[in-house]
């Protein structure tokens, strides 16, 4: 019996051994697993976070997060969008969504452009279809990527962006119509007005504002993205400065008609007011805050036209601060001390505000009219929007709080055509001041 067995082992040896080569040369010869993209997790809080692996990404863009430290549950998404030669970190800092975000509890993601020229791709017949590949097919990666990690509600996602990232805020909501439910974009152009067949990121004639359609026209470029898609199409507001010597003025009417056709509203305003001096607001389809289509003109204002305070704006169109900002407290009373050192065309100007009135004042908002000719072009102590006629100078992160009898001095750096005097009336928080 043993020698039989022995005699089998031998006979089965051979057999054995082509078995094992024929495993060995599976697992050698097999294709390698595709990445599996990161398993989303939350990013640690109130610090921006950039996230690796975060799924599909055919153009190699970074992933940045914020999330505050106070995230409501099934919290909205923003995407803020940088402009061109900008980054996620820069928006991320030379934006005041983080702080928004901290009062509202929204989470913010900001996709930075890792191609030499910075901008985004808002040309190529990828980047101007749904699933086409190129920039947005890695953004709706990262707007995935942040659903799963803090279950968000998908019918509160959002777009933002300027120059570069208007155009491609554009682009977005072409292109994920079912995604979106509104966008904000700053000195853009419509969907569709950069392509180019050539392989340029540069479109001269529409950045010259010499490409035009009909209102129709533009609606079926966005139209021609999705086809098929006959859900509802979010809404859209759009900034431009009058003076805009890098993406022409004619561009801001452009977007106007595409969008207006996209909603399926009338040209024709429903309404028009001034927020601001030199501001024209036109709401199309409604006269409410979240009306289908906002455009707001800038007189006189460059390509450069954000300022800190237009984010809030932009905040109360899409409706993410529908719980209301924080109530601003009404002082009993409050002093103010102006003073201007001017030379040929600029002046420097010091304000000290004193809370004079019985209790503490916890945020505060200084209104004040600079005379004609004078242009806010920096500050201190404060954020100042807009830059000329009625300003608001808002308190900074580490001054906002005034014990009653204690002040506060804050400055602007500012050009003048002439008149170099001090506002002639302050406001804290609604409230007039003395002057001293």
């Amino acid at each position: 019996m043993i020698d039989r067995v022995n005699s089998l082992g031998r006979a089965l040896r051979p057999l054995l051994g082509a078995l094992l080569l024929l495993l060995t040369a599976a697992v050698l010869t097999a294709p390698a697993a595709s990445a599996a993209p990161r398993a989303a997790a939350p990013v640690p809080a109130a610090t921006l976070t950039e996230v690796t692996g975060f799924g599909a990404n055919p153009s190699n863009l970074q992933m940045y997060v914020y999330a505050p430290a106070n995230v409501t549950a099934h919290p909205a998404v923003l995407v803020a969008v940088h402009w061109c030669g900008g980054s996620g970190p820069a928006m991320h800092s030379g934006t005041e969504y983080a702080q928004l975000a901290d009062r509202y509890g929204f989470v913010i993601v900001y996709p930075s452009v890792t191609r030499s020229s910075k901008c985004f791709d808002v040309s190529s017949p990828q980047a101007l279809r749904r699933g086409g590949g190129s920039d947005p097919v890695g953004v709706k990666s990262m707007i995935d990527w942040v659903t799963a990690a803090y279950a968000a509600d998908t019918a509160r996602v959002y777009a933002t962006g300027i120059s570069s990232g208007a155009m491609m805020t554009n682009v977005l909501l072409g292109d994920y119509p079912d995604v979106f439910a509104a966008g904000s974009a700053f000195s853009g152009v419509p969907f569709g007005c950069f392509a180019t067949a050539d392989g340029s990121e540069w479109n001269s004639a529409c950045s010259g504002g010499t490409v035009v359609h009909t209102a129709q026209e533009w609606g079926d470029l966005v139209r021609g993205a999705y086809p098929g898609y006959t859900g509802t199409r979010p809404r859209m507001q759009v900034w431009h400065g009058t003076e805009d010597d890098v993406l022409r003025y004619p561009n801001f009417g452009e977007e106007i008609k595409q969008w207006t056709n996209v909603r399926g509203v009338s040209q024709t305003p429903a309404a028009t007011d001034s927020p601001a001096s030199g501001w024209t607001r036109t709401r199309y389809g409604g006269t409410g805050d979240q009306a289908p289509v906002e455009a707001v003109s800038l007189q006189g204002v460059g390509h450069n036209l954000y300022a800190w305070g237009m984010a809030a704006r932009v905040l109360t169109f899409f409706g993410l601060d529908s719980a209301g900002p924080t109530p601003q407290p009404q002082p009993t009373g409050c002093k103010v001390t102006a003073t201007t050192s001017a030379w040929s065309t600029g002046l420097t100007a010091s304000v000290t505000l004193t809370n004079t009135g019985s209790g503490a004042i916890d945020g505060w908002r200084l209104g004040f009219t600079l005379p004609s000719g004078q242009t806010i072009t920096n500050g201190w102590g404060a954020t100042y929007a807009p830059v000329s006629g009625a300003v608001t100078a808002t308190n900074a992160t580490y001054n906002g709080t005034l014990a009653a009898g204690a002040s506060v001095t804050v400055g602007y750096q500012a050009n003048h055509t002439g008149n170099s005097a001090t506002p002639g009336t302050f406001t804290l928080n609604g409230t007039t001041c003395t002057r001293s």
